[in-house]
């Protein structure tokens, strides 16, 4: 009997299915809401002389990545630890992603403006809208990467660019997450205050890396530093 009873405790912890979806997110919510908190706190602390923002974020990045890995996270630890190791490969991605939208959107910006007077201007503005939309959908697949611990090579930006053109629904879902909810919160600000304090980088990152990790783990791999 005894060998029945740990035959089928075996067999019941195999047949149990792994937490996914939204109950994973939940979990990981309900879990790491201390961390999520201090990372928030630590990330807007980094964020202060401004020129290390490109840094903080890619290390948020890694740090949350962490959480939806079901490692154990130290707040303080794991995010200094990513932002001295990775701070060059922060200013990479961030020049790497933030050129092409800059660009992009000012382009598409000017070409519109000109567009009721001559509708050949629509050309130029569609040309710049779909590398604006582009470089957004590679973007959310490039800090993903990163994050996963991938080096920032020609290989992982083309990467990227191919699964942010054959995969766009959770990158264009992850992308709304994270612009989306910080283009409101500062357009709500002061009121929003609160928010971006304690959770408004953290959450909307976690959400971000969780709409695109199940095409990362499918996809992209990972690569340990």
């Amino acid at each position: 009997m005894f060998f029945q009873e740990d035959y089928n405790a075996q067999e019941e912890a195999h047949e149990s299915p792994q937490a996914s979806g939204p109950r994973l997110f939940f979990r990981i919510i309900g879990q790491e809401a201390a961390a999520l908190l201090k990372l928030n706190l630590i990330f807007l602390l980094a964020c202060l002389p401004v020129v290390t923002i490109p840094p903080a974020l890619l290390a948020l990045c890694q740090s949350v990545r962490r959480m939806l890995a079901d490692q154990t996270v130290r707040s303080w630890r794991d995010f200094w630890g990513s932002f001295r190791r990775s701070w060059r490969q922060g200013y990479a991605v961030f020049a790497l992603t933030a050129a092409p939208l800059a660009a992009a959107g000012c382009g598409a910006q000017f070409y519109l403006r000109f567009a009721a007077d001559s509708p050949l201007f629509y050309l130029p503005f569609m040309f710049c809208a779909a590398v604006f939309l582009t470089a957004v959908l590679a973007s959310s697949y490039l800090y993903g990467l990163l994050a996963c611990g991938r080096r920032l090579t020609r290989e992982t930006a083309a990467l990227a660019l191919r699964l942010g053109l054959g995969r766009p629904l959770r990158a264009a879902l992850a992308a709304v997450i994270w612009y989306g909810s910080l283009t409101v919160m500062l357009l709500w600000f002061p009121l929003s205050g609160i928010y971006l304090l304690l959770m408004g980088f953290s959450i909307p990152c976690l959400l971000a890396l969780f709409f695109v990790r199940t095409v990362l783990e499918r996809f992209g791999g990972e690569q340990e530093y």
